[in-house]
């Protein structure tokens, strides 16, 4: 199975993936890590990206998820995905992708960004986010208000049950 973490910058998906792959020993990617340089001085320049920008990126990190797919294995990623169409391209070929909506407030995500340190992503950019985001039909949604461990405990009780 692929699990897709996704939301705003700041909701917590990299803390929540890395809980998540430590409990079940799947593979783990955090999107950000597949940047181009010219992505990440975009936005750290307060830059919002545009599609063209994100198509090469998304296609890598389609290649990466369907690798594993293609060989049995499970790996989780976190990953903004904010529109329909960057899941369509993530899941693009994929048996089995499982979709985590990583929800909150606009002030407590704008909170955690400004407490962030060394991160690219300003606060500047989270409402372009929040303005972008196309929040999915499909996927287990779980409010980010509660401590990573149990928005992670959350998160792997509903991927252990079928889908509904």
């Amino acid at each position: 199975m692929i699990v897709v973490i996704m939301g705003v910058s700041g909701v917590g998906k990299t803390t929540v993936g890395e809980l998540l792959a430590a409990e079940s020993g799947w593979a783990f990617y955090d999107a950000d890590a597949f940047h181009p340089p010219t992505n990440i001085e975009k936005m750290r320049s307060g830059i919002s990206l545009t599609d063209e920008d994100r198509w090469p990126w998304l296609d890598r990190l389609n290649a990466v998820l369907h690798e594993a797919d293609a060989k049995g294995e499970s790996a989780i990623l976190a990953c903004s995905a904010l529109k329909q169409r960057y899941r369509d391209r993530l899941a693009r070929g994929i048996e089995t992708i499982r979709w985590v909506y990583l929800s909150g407030t606009f002030e407590l995500i704008k909170e955690r960004i400004d407490a962030r340190k060394g991160h690219y992503m300003t606060a500047k950019l989270l409402e372009s986010q929040f303005a972008a985001l196309e929040p999915p039909a499909d996927a287990i949604e779980v409010d980010v208000a509660a401590a990573p461990v149990e928005i992670a405990a959350r998160v792997s009780s509903a991927l252990a049950s079928p889908r509904r």
